[in-house]
């Protein structure tokens, strides 16, 4: 007996549940533990997932390499998508749409697509934005902004929502959901995912196995990207390097010289040139997409510094402020996302490549500052130096590509970096990628409403 994404049961199991399906009495509780029995805890949140959504789509299962994550995940997105809140429904996944649109995030434009229909949405909607109410149309400008450039997002977005009928919970829903969405677009990119079987030019995922490299990833493979790439230093390089930082007696840097190290590394990303050319958007993308030429510009090249300061965080944090303003606006949505957040932090198996016993966590909170530092977010109690010593240039490229334009992302991209690393460990990065922009953008946007409110 089968029971989906490849689960097959003993005959002792299988019976124990026939005679369980036969039993009127039975109140479906033994099933279920008869299911645990069996299963392992990824195939268990598979099979919430199946039936919560339906279907099991691609993003879950490759999460599935990390089920305490994905458990996480598929809570929160579940909250936002269908949980309590203000927002009917249907307007959920129709700005789900007009956030994955803003990265021509195509898989997630289909799923949920798909997904405004079965909530009753207006089929007429799906035709673009000339169609849909004037309360959601006025969501753009705040949509381009928080994908792009979310430095420029201040409380006048909210003053200019609010007289347009918006309520701020209503509006704290709806940024988290555009956030949320934009940054799974770059995971989207990121780990290559395609189109599900049941829609356009869709196929089945075929999860990796464990003897098979990283070279296979589905990508479709594009030239455009940079030909003189630099040969990658290996994984005991960097565990060398890791283990001299940690052994490393210098003095703390000065908050002066932390500033200037900050400063070095913002300029530096300034030099990683975009890769290729921004691909034409389809038809079945443009429709969603207004003002399609705004997209992300280095930090560093902002102009008017005096509007856009560098962001401290020392100043205006997650866990001092963002926590609590998301939890008073949107009950609970702030206890998700810290949960997710430090579960993405802090995740670690203690192995690189086929090393094991490694302690990974100065890799780690480089690639968290570095993509941090990409939004002008400093943190004024980490030594930016770091990031230079353990993330060589091809790795910020391509961590600049999957958070900023990930839409320009290509198979080559992907293939020159992390040559040594598991399948897994690579899914593992672009899950920090995630966590990082999410939280970067809503540092912007809840400060924005904090701003507002006082």
């Amino acid at each position: 007996m089968r029971i989906g994404v490849g689960i097959s049961f003993n005959k002792k199991i299988q019976g124990k549940m026939e005679s369980e399906l036969d039993d009127p009495s039975s109140d479906g509780l033994s099933l279920l533990e008869c299911l645990r029995d069996m299963l392992s805890e990824t195939q268990m949140l598979f099979v919430d997932a199946f039936l919560q959504n339906n279907r099991l789509d691609h993003v879950t299962q490759l999460m599935g390499y990390h089920p305490n994550y994905l458990e996480m995940f598929l809570r929160t997105q579940q909250y936002l998508l269908r949980g309590d809140g203000p927002l009917p429904f249907h307007y959920r996944h129709y700005i789900a749409i007009m956030a994955a649109s803003r990265h021509q995030c195509a898989y997630l434009i289909h799923l949920h697509e798909q997904e405004f229909i079965l909530q009753g949405g207006d089929q007429d909607w799906l035709k673009g934005p000339a169609f849909i109410p004037t309360k959601l149309r006025k969501l753009h400008e705040v949509n381009k902004i928080l994908a792009h450039r979310p430095w420029l997002f201040n409380k006048s977005h909210i003053e200019g929502l609010r007289k347009e009928a918006w309520s701020v919970s209503e509006l704290v829903q709806a940024i988290v959901i555009m956030a949320h969405f934009h940054a799974l677009s770059s995971f989207v990119f990121g780990c290559g995912i395609k189109n599900e079987p049941d829609h356009h030019g869709g196929f089945t995922y075929r999860p990796h196995s464990p003897t098979e490299n990283s070279n296979d990833s589905d990508y479709t493979s594009d030239s455009s990207s940079d030909s003189n790439s630099e040969p990658e230093v290996g994984i005991e390089i960097l565990m060398e390097r890791m283990k001299k930082l940690k052994e490393s007696q210098e003095e703390e840097p000065t908050e002066e010289e932390r500033r200037k190290r900050f400063e070095k590394v913002e300029f530096q990303s300034a030099e990683l040139t975009k890769p290729g050319k921004k691909p034409s958007p389809k038809a079945e993308i443009i429709k969603y997409v207004q003002d399609e030429e705004f997209c992300y510009i280095d930090f560093t090249k902002r102009g008017c510094t005096e509007e856009a300061p560098t962001f401290r965080a020392n100043e205006y944090s997650w866990d001092d402020h963002g926590f609590s303003i998301a939890n008073r606006l949107y009950s609970e949505i702030g206890n998700l996302l810290d949960e997710k957040f430090s579960m993405a932090y802090n995740l670690t198996y203690y192995t690189m490549g086929e090393v094991i016993d490694v302690d990974t966590s100065a890799f780690r909170r480089a690639i968290w500052y570095y993509i941090h530092c990409l939004y002008g977010i400093m943190h004024d109690d980490y030594d930016y130096g770091q990031v230079n010593q353990l993330l060589e240039r091809n790795l910020k490229q391509y961590i600049k590509t999957v958070t900023c334009y990930p839409e320009r992302l290509t198979k080559k991209d992907y293939d020159n970096v992390m040559k040594e690393f598991k399948h897994s460990e690579k899914v593992h990065v672009n899950l920090m990628l995630l966590e990082a922009r999410l939280q970067g953008e809503l540092l912007y946007a809840l400060r924005g409403v904090m701003h507002y409110m006082t």
